[in-house]
């Protein structure tokens, strides 16, 4: 719901920004209201595609996988000696004494118990990692954009809307210039 709400605020922030440029050149007299908004350059760059398809952001990912790699394996080695001991202890239920039995339930309980502290403290490092790698993606992506913006006399560069022309999408041109920045 607020990532939505600041979606939406966004939006139409971005469309109040070039409305009120418009209206000021306009009322600056330097261009009727029609001239303005034919000699806006504005550029928008699919911030979610960047972070899924540039160059920066595969080798973020495949470094994230590489790093966090030995723990899902150790998860998941968990996992399953859980579901054998589950197991196990579904098929031996009548035979085993009671005393083995509830050994057996303990150390099951512990197992799982420390199976989801692992994975919780897993999933949280692996967020907090990939939200630093995509920081770091999306300052180079930021830094492109301002070059692009600067190089192409651009007025306004947006990063979210909620429609798009394909006339004035420049995602194309930021993951070209991050893979050529990148080799």
């Amino acid at each position: 719901m607020q990532r939505n709400f600041s979606l939406v605020f966004r939006h139409h922030f971005a469309k109040l920004g070039a409305f009120c440029l418009v209206a000021f050149l306009s009322a600056a007299g330097t261009l009727s209201a029609a001239d303005a908004a034919e000699s806006l350059k504005i550029g928008f760059v699919n911030t979610e595609r960047v972070l899924r398809e540039a160059a920066p952001a595969v080798k973020a990912q495949k470094k994230l996988e590489k790093e966090f790699q030995p723990r899902d394996q150790e998860l998941q080695k968990m996992d399953k000696e859980i579901k054998d001991l589950q197991g196990q202890l579904e098929k031996e239920t009548m035979t085993l004494p009671e005393s083995d039995r509830k050994k057996k339930e303990r150390e099951l309980g512990e197992l799982t118990r420390e199976f989801q502290r692992k994975q919780r403290e897993f999933r949280e490092d692996l967020n907090l990692r990939r939200n630093e790698e995509l920081a770091g993606v999306l300052e180079r992506a930021n830094k492109v954009i301002r070059t692009i913006a600067e190089q192409e006399k651009f007025d306004l560069i947006l990063q979210e809307a909620v429609f798009v022309s394909t006339r004035i999408d420049i995602t194309e041109k930021v993951l070209k210039a991050l893979a050529a920045e990148s080799k």
